[in-house]
C-alpha cells in the first residue's frame, strides 16, 4: 500500500521547536513534491510549506515565515519540517501529502496533493 508516515509531533512549550518527518511507505520519494498541511477541529487543512522533489523550490505560508524551514534527503527518503519559535496557534494535526511532479514550483493547496499520511499532532501549550 503506498502511503505516507508522518513522525516528530508532541507537546513543547510556546517558543520551542519541533522537527516533523514524512517517510513514504511503498514507492520511492524522489519524484514527488511533498507538502505539510496543518488541521484543526472544524477547520480546512491548509498548506504551510512545500518543497520539489530535488529541492530547487521551497514556499511558505506568511503565518510560518523564518520560523519554518522544510527540506529533504531523499537518499534517507525523508522531508523535515523544522518548526522554531513556536506559538499555540502551531497547534494541529500535521499531515504531508505528496503529489508526483517535475519542476521548480509545488502548491499550498490539499486539493493538489493526491497521497497523504495519517498525521501527527502537535501541540503548543504551557
Amino acid at each position: 500500500q503506498l502511503q505516507l508516515v508522518e513522525s516528530g509531533g508532541g507537546l513543547v512549550q510556546p517558543g520551542g521547536s519541533l522537527r516533523l518527518l514524512c517517510v513514504p511507505s511503498g514507492f520511492n520519494l524522489h519524484h514527488f513534491a511533498i507538502g505539510w498541511f496543518p488541521q484543526v477541529p472544524g477547520k480546512e487543512r491548509e498548506g504551510v510549506s512545500c518543497i520539489t522533489p530535488l529541492s530547487h523550490g521551497t514556499r511558505y505560508a506568511d503565518s510560518v515565515k523564518g520560523r519554518f524551514t522544510i527540506s529533504r534527503d531523499n537518499t534517507k527518503q525523508t522531508v523535515y519540517l523544522q518548526m522554531n519559535s513556536l506559538k499555540p496557534e502551531d497547534s494541529a494535526v500535521y499531515y504531508c501529502a505528496a503529489i508526483l511532479q517535475a519542476g521548480a514550483w509545488c502548491g499550498l493547496l490539499p486539493t493538489q496533493y493526491p497521497r497523504w499520511g495519517q498525521g501527527t499532532q502537535v501541540t503548543v501549550a504551557s
